[in-house]
């Protein structure tokens, strides 16, 4: 909190409390790593310190639970992408005091955190380049894991040795669904391990054999499409390159391997000498030999044939990849032509050719599909041009086919399958890279604008979001990112000093975007621009909304001060909360600095101070002040719907068989167990739910823990269950229900509604004349007419079948 001088006195009783790193301390400092350490990087510092740092190892330290406590809530808010971006603008104002304050013993530090962090031929992902991964069109086998998985530690030493084995045919992953738990449930993961191969342009497809090494590399190459040729005399290979294994020198798996590196550049054979002698003969070959043939080479032309001595997959694709054709080179006076009207991909190189750049030979065929073109411009020999579009150092950029000044470099991982997902996406979006140029200072049309450090990890998280709402809002606004390290004095210009920093341009208005990494953040923070949300109180309006309100109006008001910085870490957070109760709770917020003297007389003693004023107060200035630990926009909207009236009812035994099983309206139940995190996240959503669906369907919870039997007979595998009861027009219906694999109270409100659209003809044609209490509490008398509903049926039958209905 941040409390005024004059109440210098709570600070400190706060602050004894909390046993957390001083202001003083860097995060970064603290676990040893740079302010541009990658997730992975951060979680490997932090397993080093507390395998030595841990109380269990230090047991006649009296300081070392103190000592521990900064380093893991340095862990746990570095790790975290949101906190991460609140820490680096704000420090440790920006936080909550709670994270941090719980840590496992040293043997989980040990053997279970980070499992596949050391292993060079898995890639662990985690949120921010999950979808850059799968989506960049290269094959994906991913293991979903928990920490504390008994089964998912008994797998990992296979899945090593499987992902040696198939390392350059495939991507093996790995995903900790502890530190990813969102993530994870937005993939469909509720139970570890989970494996699955993901393809893009395919649905990923789960693993669920035999978990020996064996059985998962049948069930990974059914997905490979790559293959190997045997070669005998008269077959001919002339239109592509060919790596010609003669004999056998290669082992048919590193044939394999080689095969799927090279996939769509090179084929690759091989032919047995001792049953081919005279192909082997024309080759000139009298020993094992592995034979490059590149475009054009040919026998009798010495030299034009590279005989390759490795063995390994990885030095022969090396070694490849080196006497492939090169990429198209541009200079000045061939660039705007080539990138008038065509989308291009240009790799800026300074002189170097490592492996890296020899790879990038590889994109001119992941990208034809998407009708991309691939160069290359060497800064070196092109000064002047690389100048003009500030490029400093070897880089990636997308031109769009709009000319050469609508471009986008890349600023991910320099990985092949980083750089075709950031092309896929660039030349989708309408996202533009920024120079003083082409900035929008005085622009009629709205533009939002991220300044960023290409060093910032939550900045790269951010880039690929904005793209996605670039897309959204094409049209409506445009999008462009600025380099902070290149045009510095244009961000000092306007006050940027943290990263990322995201401002909305309006012709005369700014508006500084506060909220979380994600293209829907962005999209709800516009919105809120264009209709609010949240009520700006003054004394007066605080007098006439809220001491004033009606007895069925509930607000929550936020006090705030605007250089306090948990109330600004509070606004992204009080915003989206505001969405969520919108229509059942008021939300406003007051400006303490501006009305000091009003918040004073309102007992306001530290910021933010949150309160609410329920519902059928007697008095109007009647409030609750909150006082929980999180501040995050889920748990302000759960207590503030512990103020209202429930719209959900709770279900025994003998409800479920009289009520859901035997009734006549429409049910959606929750089966859920006290003690289930995830149910208790879900508790609001599902009272939220009962609100949207009212006089529709009736909502309704069972206790699985106090009624084991009733959802064992439901089919209840695990919690929280959402099963959806139709009324059929008979009282027998499927115990089971309808299961509904949603957590959203929109998307299970959109399912529940077009169930009723979908039975509407059939309930409305039951009898002739008949009674039926459909969606709500009063019978409603009907009249029918036979051979007016079959003839009705029946085109409603047909439309159904046409996809029409």
């Amino acid at each position: 909190a941040c409390p005024w001088l004059n109440d210098i006195y709570i600070y400190i009783i706060y602050q004894t409390h909390a046993a957390v790193a001083s202001a003083d301390e860097d995060y970064y400092k603290l676990l040893g790593i740079s302010r541009e350490a990658s997730t992975k990087e951060i979680r490997q510092a932090f397993k080093k310190l507390a395998l030595t740092m841990h109380p269990d190892k230090n047991p006649n330290d009296a300081s070392a639970h103190e000592k521990f406590l900064k380093i893991n809530r340095a862990y746990e808010v570095l790790k975290d992408e949101d906190l991460r971006k609140k820490y680096d603008k704000y420090g440790e104002k920006g936080l909550d005091e709670q994270q941090g304050g719980r840590y496992e013993s040293w043997n989980y530090y040990r053997y279970d955190f980070g499992i596949y962090d050391d292993d060079l031929e898995i890639i662990t992902l985690d949120r921010g380049d999950f979808d850059a991964a799968v989506n960049s069109g290269e094959l994906w086998f991913i293991n979903f894991y928990f920490p504390r998985c008994s089964h998912c530690h008994e797998l990992a030493p296979t899945w090593r040795e499987f992902a040696k084995d198939m390392d350059g045919i495939i991507r093996i992953g790995a995903v900790n669904c502890g530190d990813n738990s969102r993530l994870c449930r937005s993939k469909g993961v509720n139970s570890y391990p989970s494996l699955y191969v993901f393809r893009s342009g395919m649905n990923p497809e789960k693993f669920f054999g035999d978990r020996s090494k064996g059985g998962l590399t049948k069930f990974a190459m059914q997905f490979v499409k790559s293959r190997v040729t045997e070669l005998w005399q008269g077959k001919k290979k002339k239109k592509k390159n060919t790596t010609s294994t003669v004999a056998d020198c290669l082992e048919a798996q590193t044939r394999q391997k080689l095969s799927g590196m090279l996939d769509g550049l090179v084929n690759v054979g091989w032919t047995d000498c001792s049953t081919q002698a005279e192909l082997c003969e024309n080759f000139d070959v009298t020993s094992s030999t592995t034979a490059f043939f590149p475009p054009g080479s040919t026998l009798q032309q010495k030299g034009s044939v590279l005989y390759l001595k490795s063995l390994d997959a990885r030095e022969i694709y090396a070694e490849v990849l080196k006497h492939l054709p090169d990429l198209e080179s541009l200079t000045k006076d061939s660039f705007d032509n080539k990138l008038a009207h065509h989308r291009w991909l240009i790799s800026f190189t300074f002189g170097q050719n490592t492996l890296a750049t020899h790879e990038y030979k590889k994109l001119s065929v992941l990208l034809k599909e998407d009708h991309i073109q691939v160069g290359k411009v060497d800064c070196l020999t092109e000064p002047e041009l690389c100048s003009s579009l500030y490029i400093q150092k070897p880089s990636i950029a997308v031109f769009k086919g709009l000319g050469v000044h609508n471009f986008e470099i890349h600023h991910g991982k320099d990985v092949l399958y980083n750089i075709v997902a950031f092309a896929k996406e660039s030349v989708s979006a309408h996202v533009t890279t920024l120079r003083p140029e082409n900035f929008p200072s005085h622009e009629k049309e709205p533009w939002l604008v991220d300044f960023f450090a290409p060093w910032c990890p939550p900045c790269r998280a951010l880039l690929p979001e904005l793209r996605k709402a670039s897309i959204q809002l094409f049209g409506q606004m445009k999008f462009g990112t600025l380099d902070c390290t290149i045009h510095e004095g244009l961000c000092n210009m306007y006050n940027v000093h943290a990263y990322p920093t995201t401002v909305i341009f309006n012709k005369s208005s700014i508006h500084e975007y506060e909220g979380q990494h994600s293209a829907d953040g962005i999209l709800e923070f516009i919105q809120d621009l264009v209709s609010p949300v949240v009520v700006t109180l003054t004394p007066d309006t605080f007098q006439q909304l809220v001491k004033k309100r009606k007895s069925s109006e509930t607000w929550m008001v936020d006090f705030y001060a605007p250089w306090c910085g948990p109330c600004q870490a509070l606004l992204p957070e009080w915003r989206r909360m505001a969405r969520m109760l919108n229509g059942m709770i008021s939300a406003g917020s007051v400006d303490c600095q501006k009305h000091h003297g009003f918040c004073q007389g309102e007992n306001v003693r530290a910021y933010p101070e949150i309160r609410l004023y329920p519902q059928n107060s007697n008095r109007g200035d009647q409030y609750q002040s909150y006082n929980g630990w999180h501040r995050d926009a889920h748990s302000l909207r759960t207590w503030a719907m512990g103020s209202l009236p429930r719209a959900s009812v709770d279900l025994t035994p003998e409800d479920y068989r009289n009520k859901i099983l035997g009734g006549t309206q429409h049910w959606v139940v929750d089966f859920y167990a006290p003690w289930c995190g995830p149910c208790q996240h879900f508790a609001p959503v599902f009272e939220l739910l009962a609100r949207m669906v009212k006089g529709k369907v009736r909502a309704g919870k069972v206790d699985c823990q106090a009624h084991y039997q009733t959802c064992q007979e439901a089919g209840i595998r695990a919690y929280p269950s959402v099963r959806f009861y139709p009324y059929l027009g008979s009282k027998k219906r499927d115990q089971e229900g309808e299961h509904i694999n949603s957590r959203d109270a929109n998307v299970i409100a959109d399912i529940l509604e077009r169930r009723l659209q979908e039975l509407s003809p059939w309930l409305q044609g039951k009898s002739s004349k008949f009674k039926v209490s459909f969606l709500g509490d009063s019978a409603i008398t009907m009249v029918f007419n036979p051979a007016v509903y079959f003839s009705a049926l029946v085109v409603w039958l047909a439309q159904k079948t046409l996809g029409l209905a």
